[in-house]
């Protein structure tokens, strides 16, 4: 959306979506105009570092372009009774760099912590014998302490998705 181009859609192309790893929860808001914002919540183990650790991971956030700049993401804190029913001691997310603002101002209402740097390895979701099974991304990675703190975070240079 906006700034960011059209890129937003390229990785939910064809048949590709993270809809693929069945949410556990979608959180879907609504205004008078049809849905307004949304987000996916799936809970798993990834390895950072290769220490096990269960988050719900968040992913699917869209608001819809005309709502953009109007604070709409903020209302993504109302998942947190949520997050603490699943009780996961992490929530975790993916973003592209570009979207470093908006992450970081969504991040002034709750404790989100922001690290860069840190590669993240995911199986391709389909396979190929012309390509490695996993591919390796370097996107801003977001963690969300929910029942645990933040400094109980495995500190890592990899995260492995597929835990």
């Amino acid at each position: 959306y906006g700034p960011t181009g059209v890129f937003n859609a390229k990785p939910f192309s064809g048949s590709q979506s993270w809809a693929g790893a069945r949410p556990e929860l979608r959180a879907i808001g609504y205004d008078s105009s049809g849905v307004a914002a949304h987000m996916g919540l799936l809970r798993r183990f990834i390895k950072v570092d290769g220490v096990d650790l269960l988050v719900a991971e968040l992913g699917l956030y869209g608001v819809r372009p005309n709502l953009e700049g109007l604070g709409i993401s903020h209302s993504i804190h109302a998942l947190s009774p949520t997050l603490q029913e699943l009780q996961v001691p992490f929530a975790f997310g993916t973003v592209r760099p570009e979207l470093r603002k908006h992450v970081e101002r969504f991040g002034r209402r709750g404790p989100v912590t922001v690290l860069s740097g840190i590669s993240v390895r995911s199986t391709l979701p389909h396979a190929r014998v012309d390509l490695p099974p996993t591919r390796v991304e370097d996107p801003l990675v977001i963690v969300l302490p929910v029942g645990r703190s933040m400094s109980d975070w495995p500190t890592g240079a990899i995260i492995d998705r597929n835990g």
